[in-house]
């Protein structure tokens, strides 16, 4: 066996059984990261997102780093992804509404136009706040902590108004 086969052999034995695949935007703000959970959104039986959280060794938890990507399973509008976003921030109770909307507008001048398979990638940057990427290439940031945690929290947070979602990306999210 030539070995430009055995390495793709074993690139794909590792990727398929232990959660080591992160792309490397992912890999390159979270060291070691790996896959904790994923899990499909839907909205009244329409598919609109799966999403997977990727954390490094110390899982998810304060201070520490961690991805959540975003695969989208139709066209969306950049605008209404933020606007939604905002809405949920708001129904999980984070932020003032001054906060918000400072929040909606960076967002709405970030997030782009979605087709179905693309990837919008948040990192979450501990004392920072967040960059955001598409399929891999950096699209923006928002540099507020405040932000990250209000922006995470739509799926990560008690309160989430998705809480099957929350629990199968957190699945997996404890340290090593």
């Amino acid at each position: 066996m030539s070995i430009v086969r055995r390495a793709a052999l074993a690139f794909l034995l590792l990727c398929s059984g232990a959660a080591f695949c992160a792309s490397a935007h992912i890999d390159a703000a979270v060291p070691q990261a790996r896959l904790a959970g994923s899990g499909l959104f839907s909205y009244f039986g329409l598919k609109i997102y799966t999403a997977e959280l990727f954390v490094g060794p110390r899982g998810y938890a304060p201070g520490a780093p961690f991805a959540l990507e975003l695969r989208y399973e139709r066209h969306l509008k950049g605008k209404k992804i933020a606007e939604a976003s905002a809405e949920q921030m708001e129904k999980i109770g984070a932020g003032s509404p001054a906060q918000r909307q400072a929040w909606l507008s960076k967002m709405t001048a970030i997030f782009p136009d979605v087709a179905e398979g693309a990837r919008i990638t948040g990192v979450s940057i501990p004392d920072v706040g967040t960059r955001f990427y598409l399929d891999g290439v950096q699209i923006g940031a928002i540099d507020d902590p405040a932000f990250s945690r209000a922006f995470f929290g739509i799926w990560l947070d008690p309160a989430s108004t998705a809480p099957d979602l929350r629990k199968a990306l957190l699945r997996q999210a404890a340290p090593l």
